[in-house]
């Protein structure tokens, strides 16, 4: 199964959403998701406008994020730094687990404050971000997570945000990254979605798939070391499997 990508979800809600004159190119990153956003509020509840916009299985999937976090050796007492952590789909069940420090970054201002509220930890930072960035100090964080976030960028973009987590990364500190692949049966069918969304011109953010290969030789260019890949249908923790591929690379120590 896809897991939590949000392409057959929505799609009949965007069908019906009023038409958009002008639509964003899909590669300013953030116009596009501001607007996919709008377009889905348009149909439903601001809470399940929200949780609709970064997929389905809102409590299923946000409990298997944790898990996964977890495993690959998240302190308990660590900092989290949770880019595109949309809105709140892991930051909630964190919430009651992690005593030590999160940052929650997003593009779209509405999931940011909804990930603030939902998860009720006032000594955790939620920024809104413009572009490609992590604000945080350097060597700070004992991990970062990127959970469907790659599957939305160029390949250039990933990377970058990849350079941007080995610098706010302690030494010894892992990167975790979910990622769409060809090679994934169920991953097939979101590419001929977007195939078909491509014809139609449906606002939508990037659909993009990284081999592993690629993921590969970024390791190499950043010094970093690949701990796992696993593919979208490993069930990695006993709550399930993420539904998109999985990698965890580490910075030296």
């Amino acid at each position: 199964m896809p897991g939590f990508h949000p392409i057959r979800l929505i799609r009949k809600a965007l069908a019906r959403a009023p038409p958009v004159i002008r639509q964003p190119d899909a590669t300013d990153l953030k116009a596009v998701n501001v607007a996919f956003v709008a377009a889905i509020k348009t149909q439903m509840s601001h809470d399940q406008a929200m949780e609709a916009a970064i997929g389905g299985g809102f409590q299923q999937f946000g409990a298997i994020e944790l898990a996964v976090l977890r495993h690959y050796g998240l302190p308990e007492r660590g900092h989290l730094v949770d880019v595109g952590c949309g809105s709140g789909r892991l930051a909630q069940p964190l919430s009651a687990w992690l005593k030590g420090s999160y940052l929650g970054i997003d593009l779209v201002p509405d999931l940011v404050a909804h990930a603030s509220r939902i998860s009720a930890r006032p000594d955790w930072r939620f920024e809104v971000i413009d572009h490609i960035g992590i604000p945080e100090a350097n060597g700070s964080a004992d991990m970062v997570c990127f959970f469907s976030v790659l599957t939305h960028l160029l390949h250039e973009q990933s990377f970058w945000y990849l350079e941007e987590a080995r610098r706010v990364l302690k030494p010894g500190g892992r990167l975790v990254f979910s990622f769409l692949e060809f090679r994934e049966p169920g991953h097939l069918q979101i590419f001929r979605d977007t195939v078909t969304s491509a014809k139609r011109a449906n606002l939508q953010p990037l659909n993009t798939f990284i081999e592993r290969g690629a993921i590969e030789v970024w390791a190499r260019e950043l010094g970093l070391r690949v701990v796992d890949i696993r593919d979208g249908g490993d069930a990695v923790v006993t709550e399930g499997a993420l539904g998109q591929s999985l990698c965890v690379l580490e910075k030296a120590a």
